[in-house]
């Protein structure tokens, strides 16, 4: 039975779990951490909305924010490993979270010169060059932001084609030649992380170049907004071995490995954005009045917040276990590999529901100039596009579906991972190969410790799934089937991330009525997905069965949703950002 929920105690819980700068208070932190947060914080607020819209509106550049990131040692803090440092600094992901958080609920176009810095910065850690890794340290220091040059114009994502080309020179040195596109801070950037691949023998290469070198053209902004999304060349741009971080497959992997640990960020994001809309959202509508009710009154308008605030509470959930994951990784516990795609690619679109709920409910509200809404709306959709589209990610994550279901294998118990500590891991990684090789922990025990009504459910539609893969296995010509692949992958993608989540549910505590709601909105979307694969034409009819009967009805229970509703409620004037 669930627990009958108290009110009072649920409205408090909800500052634990969401973002809101009017009551943050990081206990997870060390004092220097929380200073970098709450600094942050500040510098926001001071500048207020209608300043924020403003550089928006007119596509400026935000030399404020980085002026104030070097001022206070905020990159150099957080994005510096330990044995580079100064005593105090670490490449921590819990605390990046934190800060992944914050930034983006000012905005996606501040959260994206972190985003970019990060990646940049990926294939110097991770490369054996002590020399450059000594002189980033200190570009760090002095402020610098970095750059990722892997993507081009004509090939997009497929790296294998890359025409940055470097030719050796007579006196042993190399001239690098060629153009690379949509760039983030390419504009600024004290060094840029190069991929390439050498004239003479076609092996990879990644090297670093200088923003502000004369052999380095920078051609335009490709998109119309405050970032810098570059498109530049290089003409003849002078390479020193000094300046090479990894050659043939060490390349590779030093590619595949930054956008592995890149990716993840982009999740956060959206909740930042979605968290700042959702405080928007119900401090319009709680406050409007349309015939002669609050336009909170409506029922379904009331379901629209529910869903939201649930999907929202869960991509927090799914985000946070996701870093514990990522944290405790070793050669022989690279399970982050599967979960840090989902979080790219659903927390992502996730955010995009999200949105499109709260949308639904402000209306025209959402286009209006001075509204913070605004942005966010036209600002999520980029997330499930950046570092691989949703399709290229869940093709990924359905390499792991074999293993998933039908090899667990037992691993230590990861704990919550809020320790400060420098994730050093992340830059020793093995390479990239072996992704069919990884096990994983049986889901089954912990759906099974958890009697909520929608869990069980929910439980039922995973169990049903399993059956259609084991007994009416898709076929080869399916499975080559993008579009069918697609439509399997959804299903055990919300199979794995609903895993994660009652995980993080118990750590956190979280009640019941919460979960048992959020379970709710993952037995509609499981009902959903199976639909869509019911509709693919190359099924046959054992496996069209199959997807029907993963077609459920969540358990209702109207104290539970009432609990959930005043919750959200309890949300209105709890934040607004000053004028």
């Amino acid at each position: 039975m669930i627990k009958e929920p108290v009110l009072e105690q649920s409205a408090e819980k909800i500052t634990d779990i969401l973002f809101n700068p009017n009551s943050y208070d990081p206990a997870h932190l060390d004092e220097r951490s929380r200073q970098i947060m709450q600094k942050t914080i500040a510098f926001f607020e001071r500048k207020g909305k209608q300043r924020l819209k403003e550089e928006d509106r007119h596509y400026v550049w935000y030399a404020d924010l980085i002026d104030f990131l070097r001022e206070e040692q905020v990159f150099a803090n957080l994005l510096t490993p330990t044995a580079y440092g100064d005593g105090e600094t670490r490449w921590d992901t819990r605390r990046n979270c934190d800060f992944n958080e914050v930034i983006s609920f000012y905005g996606l176009h501040n959260w994206y010169t972190w985003q970019v810095t990060i990646l940049g910065l990926g294939p110097i850690w991770m490369s054996d060059n002590e020399t450059v890794k000594q002189r980033t340290a200190e570009l760090l220091r002095e402020g610098g932001i970095f750059a990722f040059g892997l993507s081009e114009r004509e090939h997009g994502a497929d790296i294998y084609a890359t025409d940055m080309i470097l030719t050796s020179q007579e006196d042993g040195t190399f001239s690098a030649s060629g153009e690379k596109y949509y760039i983030g801070n390419g504009n600024k950037a004290a060094l840029v992380s190069v991929f390439g691949r050498f004239a003479d023998t076609n092996e990879y290469v990644f090297f670093v170049a200088e923003s502000n070198h004369e052999k380095y053209n920078l051609i335009r902004n490709v998109v119309n907004s405050q970032s810098y999304v570059a498109q530049f060349e290089l003409n003849d741009y002078p390479v020193r071995e000094e300046d090479i971080l990894a050659r043939g497959q060490d390349a590779w992997n030093l590619a595949l490995n930054t956008v592995n640990v890149g990716k993840y960020n982009l999740g956060w994001a959206s909740i930042g954005i979605c968290t700042h809309a959702l405080y928007e959202a119900i401090n319009h509508a709680g406050n409007r009045r349309l015939y002669k009710m609050y336009v909170t009154d409506f029922p379904h308008v009331q379901q629209m917040f529910v869903d939201g605030y649930c999907r929202l509470v869960a991509m927090k959930l799914f985000a946070l276990r996701s870093a514990d994951y990522m944290r405790t990784a070793s050669d022989d516990d690279r399970r982050y590999l599967l979960y840090n795609p989902i979080a790219k690619m659903k927390v992502t679109t996730e955010g995009e529901k999200v949105i499109n709920l709260l949308w639904d409910v402000i209306a025209a509200k959402g286009f209006e100039s001075d509204m913070y809404f605004e942005m966010a709306a036209r600002d999520i959709r980029a997330l499930p596009k950046l570092e691989g589209t949703v399709h290229v990610n869940i093709a990924l994550v359905v390499k792991f579906m074999q293993n998933y279901f039908f090899a667990p294998q037992k691993h230590p118990a990861i704990p919550q991972q809020n320790d400060p500590a420098n994730d050093d891991y992340l830059f020793q990684q093995a390479p990239t190969r072996g992704l069919g090789k990884i096990r994983f922990h049986d889901y089954e025990p912990v759906f099974a410790a958890n009697s909520l009504p929608n869990v069980q459910q929910f439980k039922q539609q995973i169990d049903t799934f399993k059956r259609f893969l084991a007994s009416t296995t898709p076929t080869e010509a399916q499975t080559k089937d993008v579009d069918y692949l697609m439509a399997v992958g959804e299903l055990f993608t919300l199979v794995v991330y609903a895993h994660l989540i009652l995980e993080n549910a118990a750590i956190y505590d979280m009640d019941d009525a919460l979960i048992d709601q959020i379970f709710d909105v993952f037995v509609r979307d499981f009902s959903a997905y199976a639909l869509q694969l019911y509709s693919k034409p190359s099924n046959s009819e054992a496996q069209m069965a199959q997807c029907l009967a993963m077609i459920a009805r969540p358990t209702p229970n109207p104290t539970r949703y009432q609990a959930i509703w005043g919750r959200v409620h309890a949300l209105k004037d709890r934040y607004e950002m000053a004028a």
